[in-house]
């Protein structure tokens, strides 16, 4: 079954772009999954717009002459609402990215351009892009919650990695179960300055639709606040700050934040009121990571969010997951816990990330049986090779 093409548009008035793009993508401009044009301004942009439809997204520098990014992506909303647009950053302009989020942009990169991390964001912005289509098209056959849902849990899995970074170094496994009451459970992954990866999971209070629209607010300040910080306890000061500057609705959300440096396998991490991960040992120990006593983002601003490490030693595991796995009930009313949790992998080691994502929901399911599960269930497995 053929896929549609999609066509980006990427406007930068870098004549170097745009051979470099076409060379980086070339793999994915062979197949027919992507096509590529290019403008070197905001207004040339906006002119390719009005006479192409069938441009699905843009890739826009900021600083531009004539029109910048950031005018121009107000202009996009007119000439269609339904273009997704992301943006190309300076290293930490967080001004910058809040304005170009509040403009309607989905997701952003920096520069210097790393084209594994815009392959990723372009395949994440246009799976958004299908689901929110797929949305539209069935929102007239029903009923006006069942909708809501539907769309919240669309945006819900199209802001979540569906590809990890590979390392000789690391492994990298991520999945989430969702509930059929959709919530705001998220996870990230970021590729850092110097080698480091962000690692995030969160989960934010309420449901439905204002809880999958406050999680794409969170996640987008993270990944800003990552790019910026080098420290853990800084970005979830910073987000905590932002968060709490727009947050009408009283809406708040728990957040584990992490970065590791493969060059001294040590984990720094930050913790804003969330389940504290553990680590399980391939003598067959299982630990938990010492808390850093942080609240829960959005509440209370001007809070400063403490930083705890720990050095992983070859083969430990860490498993940050959401309060849905430990919260899980059975049939007879009793939670699954922490300590199931940690009993899992008691003297079982597992082989991959991914096959410790895999024992993880295997014993929830176990324990819950036919039990419906009431809240997002979320896992991010990090393993030190």
């Amino acid at each position: 079954m053929s896929i549609a093409t999609k066509k980006i548009l990427v406007v930068d008035d870098e004549p170097d772009l745009e051979p470099l793009v076409l060379q980086r993508m070339r793999r994915q401009i062979r197949s027919g999954e992507y096509e590529f044009v290019f403008a070197s301004d905001g207004v040339e942009a906006l002119e390719m717009l009005m006479a192409d439809s069938e441009i699905d997204m843009v890739v826009s520098d900021i600083n531009m002459p004539r029109m910048d990014g950031l005018t121009l992506l107000q202009q996009i909303q007119d000439v269609s609402p339904d273009i997704r647009a992301i943006i190309i950053s300076a290293y930490g302009d967080m001004e910058n990215i809040r304005t170009a989020m509040n403009r309607g942009a989905f997701d952003f990169v920096t520069k210097p351009l790393d084209f594994q991390d815009l392959r990723i964001t372009i395949q994440r912005t246009l799976q958004h892009l299908d689901e929110w289509r797929d949305a539209l098209s069935s929102r007239d056959k029903l009923v006006a919650l069942q909708n809501e849902l539907d769309v919240a849990n669309n945006i819900q899995q199209s802001v979540l990695p569906a590809s990890f970074p590979e390392s000789d170094h690391f492994e990298i496994f991520a999945s989430m179960q969702p509930a059929r009451n959709v919530g705001g459970d998220f996870y990230d992954i970021q590729i850092l300055r110097d080698g480091k990866i962000g690692l995030a999971i969160a989960d934010v209070s309420d449901k439905g639709m204002p809880a999958a629209l406050f999680m794409m607010s969170s996640r987008m300040l993270l990944k800003g606040a990552g790019q910026r910080f080098e420290h853990p306890g800084d970005a979830l000061t910073e987000v905590n700050n932002l968060l709490d500057a727009e947050n009408e609705a009283s809406m708040f959300v728990t957040l584990f934040y992490a970065i590791y440096n493969p060059a001294t396998c040590e984990f720094h991490y930050a913790n804003g009121g969330h389940n504290e991960p553990i680590i399980v040992h391939p003598n067959g120990d299982v630990t938990v990571i010492q808390p850093t006593g942080g609240t829960a983002l959005g509440i209370i601003p001007g809070i400063e969010y403490l930083e705890e490490m720990v050095k992983l030693e070859p083969g430990d595991t860490v498993i940050l997951y959401t309060d849905g796995i430990t919260e899980a009930f059975n049939e007879a009313g009793e939670l699954f816990g922490l300590d199931r949790l940690c009993e899992v992998f008691r003297n079982k080691q597992a082989q991959s990330a991914e096959e410790t994502s895999k024992m993880v929901f295997d014993a929830v399911n176990a324990f819950a049986g036919d039990e419906p599960q009431s809240d997002d269930q979320a896992c991010l497995v990090f393993r030190r090779a």
